[in-house]
């Protein structure tokens, strides 16, 4: 897909919004700025006095050793020393600033990252559907570093400034004709290379950093997508997909680096040009003897000094550029609004099951199509109870809103008469436990998969992995419950994965355990080991199971029958055999798979 190049911005907003950009980062870190600034103009200090040294070492002992033969005597000796003062000098500085520069775009970079991470975490996940998760770290990770570059230079674009408008004030007050030229010269590179540049290149990084997201969107794709591609044979597709993607940033890339050198190229030239009109002048006026060698070689020196400070503030430029484009991506996602609101309610240490009640709550995925409607639910305290339904029945979507992992459009779903929504942040957790079909393990040992960031002993790790049915299997790998899993849990299969999400889930002991087929790539007979212990354990546990199997509804106290994103039975398993037509056709379709699978 080829992104529209985007209308350039006007040079004001450029300038305001990388004003803007800056000093929000100067505000979060003011000491390292204030060090990095104090060291550049140390620096931009010492490269003028420098030139007033040597300036007077031309006049007060040069010329007059190469016109009159005079000794050098201790005019030396202390020219010598003050140059060898000054280069101390401006080591410090430059060591002061580069370390206050550094310090503040490393932890800006740090902020900016942990900020984008932990906004992200407080979106609600309906936004992340329509998200590309290599796009999201993309502008997480290469976007939040791209817009701190503009720090690297700034504390030395700060001095090298102080250092230039120093430098042509000694220039005017040393010749005011030599100082008109210099200025005009040098406006003249600000002004139409050095901001014409910077505008020309903004849209062009735009671009650029569009295209690195959709880079990292399609390799997140193909190695997260490994086994597809591989069961289907399209590696070489996948492969094609990826080079063209690179290809199109490639040439997005050549296309900057054009416009940055052909500007870049010039860079030098004005200068040059300048110091050549100087030096022309310069001698007109000694000849005439309106100014001296010294003072024309000091104005020279200070050109020449100038040149590279002087590229340095056409290189902030440009990095403003860069850097503003970075910078407007994270932006698009820190000013997302779709955050989840919570309250002040702090869960509760009751070692009883919680009972669950919604009222006419609905929700839809999009805004014209409810999945549930009209949802009218009572679910006693220490009840195990089976969501059953045929598929896209809304089972998962109700079990989800229970778990408040999304928010009904309408109705309210309660936790012992507790709105969900009045409970602050990360409180939920603390009586409620979700576990997914699709579990999701981290790339570390199993102890801590199951602890996850708990405070909880060996002891109790054990317990819960025994009553999920993981004790036995973890035993027998090679570090036992300190054997690595990998990525996703990739060393384990898919029953494994899932008995040690529902570990993970126990060890917090919830007054409310929500199963959503979280056990459906386990043997069936396991499945009913482990549904059997739940119910004989001593857990304070109301547990809802999303279920498919007989067996697995059976273990039910009750069941709620979902047909068509509605309620259209509630009762004991036999019960709902009787009244219920649709559940007992249902339930018939489960007994003849089963039936199938242990013909085959």
């Amino acid at each position: 897909m080829t992104i529209p190049m985007p209308t350039p911005p006007t040079l004001r907003v450029i300038f305001t919004d990388g004003a803007r950009l800056v000093g929000r980062f100067i505000r979060r870190h003011p000491v390292a700025f204030a060090i990095g600034v104090f060291g550049a103009a140390n620096f931009a200090a010492a490269i003028v006095a420098s030139a007033v040294v040597v300036g007077r070492l031309t006049d007060q002992v040069i010329v007059p050793v190469l016109d009159g033969g005079e000794s050098p005597g201790a005019g030396v000796r202390a020219a010598v020393l003050s140059l060898i003062l000054i280069a101390v000098w401006k080591t410090v500085g430059i060591v002061v600033r580069r370390s206050g520069a550094t310090w503040m775009q490393t932890r800006s970079q740090a902020d900016m990252r942990a900020s984008m991470v932990e906004h992200l975490l407080q979106l609600e996940l309906g936004w992340f559907r329509s998200q590309s998760t290599g796009d999201l770290i993309s502008v997480s990770d290469s976007d939040a570093s791209q817009s701190t570059y503009v720090l690297g230079p700034f504390p030395y674009a700060t001095g090298a400034f102080l250092l230039l408008v120093g430098s042509m004030v000694i220039i005017v007050a040393t010749d005011p004709i030599l100082g008109l030229v210099s200025i005009v010269g040098l406006l003249a590179k600000v002004v139409f290379l050095d901001v014409q540049g910077s505008w020309r290149i903004f849209s062009q990084f735009e671009v650029v950093q569009e295209r690195r997201g959709e880079v990292s969107s399609v390799a997140h794709e193909s190695i997260d997508g490994a086994l597809t591609v591989k069961a289907l044979g399209r590696e070489a597709f996948e492969v094609d997909r990826f080079r063209h993607q690179s290809e199109l940033l490639r040439d997005d890339y050549v296309k900057v680096a054009r416009t940055f050198t052909l500007y870049d190229s010039l860079q030098d030239a004005i200068p040059a040009f300048t110091t050549i009109a100087v030096l022309l002048i310069g001698a007109i006026r000694v000849s005439s003897g309106d100014l001296t060698a010294g003072e024309l070689l000091r104005v020279t020196y200070l050109l020449s000094l100038v040149a590279f400070p002087l590229r340095l503030i056409g290189f902030l430029l440009w990095e403003v550029s860069g850097s503003l484009a970075a910078w407007n991506r994270v932006k698009a996602v820190l000013d997302v609004d779709d955050v989840v609101e919570y309250g002040g309610l702090v869960a509760v240490t009751d070692p009883t099951g919680a009972s669950v009640d919604s009222t006419r709550v609905s929700y839809g995925y999009t805004a014209d199509s409810p999945v549930i409607e009209d949802v009218d639910l009572e679910i006693p305290a220490e009840s195990t109870v089976a969501v059953v339904g045929a598929t896209g029945s809304g089972k998962s979507t109700l079990v989800t809103l229970m778990a408040r992992l999304w928010d009904p459009s309408t109705g309210h779903v309660k936790l012992d008469g507790r709105d969900l929504r009045s409970f602050g942040r990360s409180q939920l957790a603390g009586e409620v436990a979700f576990v997914g079909q699709d579990v999701f393990l981290f790339d570390d040992t199993i102890a801590n998969n199951i602890g996850f960031g708990l405070d909880v002993s060996t002891e109790e790790i054990e317990s819960a992995a025994r009553l999920a049915g993981a004790h036995d299997f973890i035993l027998e790998l090679p570090d036992g419950y300190d054997t690595r899993i990998g990525e996703r849990g990739a060393s384990l299969s898919g029953g494994q994965r899932q008995r040690v999400a529902l570990a993970r889930a126990l060890v917090r002991r919830p007054r409310l355990l929500i199963l959503d087929d979280a056990t459906s790539a386990v043997d069936p007979s396991v499945e009913s080991e482990i549904l059997g212990r739940l119910r004989r354990a001593d857990l304070p546990s109301t547990v809802v199971i999303v279920a498919y199997r007989r067996s697995s509804i059976a273990l039910a106290d009750h069941v709620i029958y979902l047909e068509g994103g509605r309620v259209l039975g509630q009762g004991s398993p036999e019960a709902l055999l009787g009244t219920v037509p649709g559940y007992a056709r249902l339930i018939q379709a489960y007994e003849l798979d089963s039936a199938d699978r242990e013909a085959s």
